[in-house]
């Protein structure tokens, strides 16, 4: 086949309601010459399109409107990253922040309601991240397999009046069901919990994945990134520093009590009155219910957690990726105390949690914290256990 009958063809498939035989000048011969490696190119994907439609109208289906095999194309090299609940408070911005990711190449979006919204509004922004979107309980496992990781904000937010153990008969089912998901789909995936009270939460992780057999106590994280973006921020407005010049620990839990910043370890390193420390301590415990009252019955921490997420999300990409010194506060497997959960620093690597680190040295006002903080952590922790073993 001649150029001149390639570039017809191109013609009339690029306007097939019109096809016509192009008749092309003989003084442009020489140019179409020099394009015949693209009308090759051209040519291929007109081959690729063809079976397609001819697929397509053996299912009456019409190929130019399937949008979803555009967004499945393409795609730079990086993880495949899951965010189940994308079309929930936190889920949606998250979705939204991972896609800027670079280290991002495939994207995920799973929920039970408006998936296909956020995914084809998400889609459209120019990063290479590939997103596709998956609905219902039917398509849980498609949107899991093969993922590196995944990301789990979904279950009810709090409201005015509610404690983080109001959520919990709500929100454990819907951990248990998405872990079941996991277990079945992508059991060597990194799994970043967010869904309250986590404290729970990533106990009925651990016992799914333990009576599945696929428990890796590695890979299952309970993310307190947002204690440490908020201390991090209240102790920057104290000292009148930029909050990405700060550093504070936070351990323990992701609830009240449970949540223990540990203003001795400061970094750049700085000293508090007792009424400041008593302030910040408490002001960082009582974050999310500054945020539900702050938005009066409208919400929770929606914003500030996506955030928080991304960031925790983005250094375990780096983990994953072999970068080293990688390390953050979050709830995991541990034997810093004599709880089975902890949070507290670890260092992120290719197998997720690699190292979990000692306290450090407390001072008395932190070691009386860390008491009240593990008698809570005892009772949430066992409430997570029994829900699965009843």
């Amino acid at each position: 086949m001649d150029v001149n009958q390639r570039i017809a063809i191109i013609s009339a498939h690029l306007h097939p309601s019109n096809p016509q035989v192009l008749k092309v000048p003989f003084h442009f011969h020489q140019f179409l010459l020099q394009l015949s490696e693209f009308c090759f190119i051209l040519w291929d994907y007109f081959g690729i399109y063809t079976l397609l439609f001819l697929n397509a109208e053996k299912m009456g289906e019409n190929p130019i409107l399937r949008a979803a095999d555009c967004r499945a194309k393409g795609g730079a090299a990086g993880f495949k990253v899951a965010v189940l609940g994308a079309a929930g408070g936190i889920g949606q911005p998250l979705a939204m922040l991972m896609k800027m990711n670079p280290l991002v190449s495939v994207l995920h979006l799973y929920d039970v309601v408006n998936a296909p919204g956020v995914t084809a509004d998400i889609s459209h922004m120019d990063t290479s991240a590939v997103v596709r979107g998956f609905l219902g309980q039917q398509q849980l496992e498609s949107a899991l397999t093969g993922m590196d990781l995944v990301i789990i904000p979904a279950g009810v937010p709090r409201k005015p009046g509610m404690t983080r153990d109001d959520l919990f008969n709500i929100n454990a089912g819907i951990v248990r069901t998405l872990c079941e998901g996991i277990v079945k789909s992508c059991p060597n995936a990194l799994v970043n919990l967010i869904s309250n009270p986590v404290n729970s939460t990533v106990p009925i992780a651990a016992e799914v994945f333990k009576k599945a057999g696929i428990y890796d106590p590695k890979k299952l994280l309970g993310v307190t990134m947002l204690d440490v973006v908020r201390a991090n921020t209240f102790v920057a407005e104290v000292l009148g520093l930029d909050p990405r010049e700060v550093s504070v620990p936070v351990v323990g839990g992701h609830a009240g009590v449970t949540i223990l910043p540990l203003l001795s370890q400061v970094k750049p390193p700085c000293s508090f009155t007792p009424e400041e420390t008593e302030f910040l301590t408490k002001r960082i415990q009582d974050g999310g219910t500054e945020v539900v009252q702050a938005k009066a019955g409208a919400g929770s921490a929606t914003l500030s957690m996506a955030y928080a997420a991304v960031k925790f999300a983005d250094a375990c990409l780096r983990g994953l990726r072999g970068d080293a010194g990688i390390v953050e506060c979050a709830f995991v497997a541990s034997q810093v105390t004599e709880l089975p959960f902890f949070a507290s620093k670890v260092r992120l690597g290719r197998g997720g949690a690699e190292e979990v680190y000692q306290l450090g040295p407390l001072n008395e006002y932190e070691r009386v914290g860390l008491e009240k903080a593990k008698k809570e952590l005892a009772t949430s922790i066992e409430k997570g256990v029994s829900f699965i073993n009843k």
